[in-house]
């Protein structure tokens, strides 16, 4: 069942709300799974956490790879990859008549000033040809 987005997770959808009512899943690297902040906005949302392995996710093209994310999870995405991952497949990769693509690049999260980013995240949809969104 689809769920409007929480307060926290709202910010990375597009302005126009097309995919705020529609999301499906969150979805992350099997090393953050477990996180406290990702579980509460699972349960809030009433929406599956998939968790993907950091190989899986390495093998994804993406258009912001990160360092970062390299160094710290093991995979140069989390946020873009996971997403495509989850809307059923990855970059270019075509699913059930259509194609995973990114709404939203990977935001980052705007805590306050100062303080260190606390969540990533990015929107992936399957556009489907001759289908508006």
């Amino acid at each position: 069942m689809r769920r409007p987005p929480g307060p926290g997770v709202r910010a990375p959808f597009p302005a126009d709300g097309a995919a705020s009512g529609g999301a499906t899943a969150l979805a992350t690297v099997q090393a953050r799974a477990a996180e406290p902040g990702l579980l509460a906005a699972a349960r809030r949302l009433d929406l599956p956490l998939i968790a993907y392995d950091a190989r899986t996710l390495a093998r994804v093209r993406v258009p912001h790879p990160s360092d970062f994310s390299r160094a710290a999870v093991g995979t140069p995405s989390v946020a873009e990859a996971a997403a495509l991952l989850a809307c059923g497949g990855g970059g270019g990769t075509t699913v059930r008549g259509g194609a995973p693509v990114l709404l939203v690049p990977k935001t980052k999260s705007r805590p306050a000033a100062g303080a260190p980013v606390r969540a990533t995240a990015a929107v992936a949809a399957l556009a489907v040809p001759g289908r508006e969104r």
